[in-house]
């Protein structure tokens, strides 16, 4: 987890597919801890052959069953079929927008969102930003993408930083 936070949450992140593996694993994070998703992301990576969206669209009952029986992995079929969804979702507004970077970074206005929190009780789960983005992915097919997640995705990929102001990272991520 130090090196999780040390080197990559909230590092403003602009790759199509970093940021799809980012919005799948927060998917699977639902009603779990982070800690969990992420002591898996390896297993995850490989087993959703390396989070290529082409690849987990295509996925048929076969494949399902195959995610369901691997224990390395977070097995609730629900995701499974979320994370697949979500991959079709996901090509339909690259196509549309051309990138699917460009699409989510227009919830910040193209720019992290710096918050100058004191305390761990001042960050919110929540914002009007990922409303926005809850809804509007919604609109576009995409499952498991509440308010709540979408904050937390937009945590991990940089859109918001949310790092303590006494914490050495949070000058750093205002540098960059």
């Amino acid at each position: 987890m130090m090196t999780y936070h040390d080197t990559e949450w909230g590092v403003p992140l602009h790759d199509d597919q970093g940021l799809f593996e980012f919005l799948i694993l927060d998917g699977f994070q639902a009603g779990l801890s982070w800690s969990i998703v992420l002591r898996k992301r390896g297993a995850f990576r490989q087993a959703f052959d390396g989070f290529d969206p082409e690849k987990i669209a295509r996925y048929d009952e076969e494949k399902v069953q195959a995610l369901l029986q691997n224990p390395e992995i977070i097995r609730n079929r629900r995701k499974i079929d979320g994370a697949i969804r979500n991959a079709r979702s996901f090509l339909s507004i690259r196509e549309q927008k051309g990138s699917f970077n460009d699409y989510i970074w227009m919830f910040t206005d193209g720019k992290t969102i710096h918050n100058h929190w004191r305390e761990e009780s001042q960050i919110p789960v929540t914002s009007s930003e990922s409303d926005a983005m809850s809804k509007d992915l919604k609109q576009h097919g995409f499952s498991f993408v509440g308010s709540t997640i979408c904050y937390a995705f937009m945590q991990a990929a940089g859109l918001v930083n949310d790092h303590l102001i006494s914490c050495f990272r949070h000058q750093e991520l205002i540098n960059l």
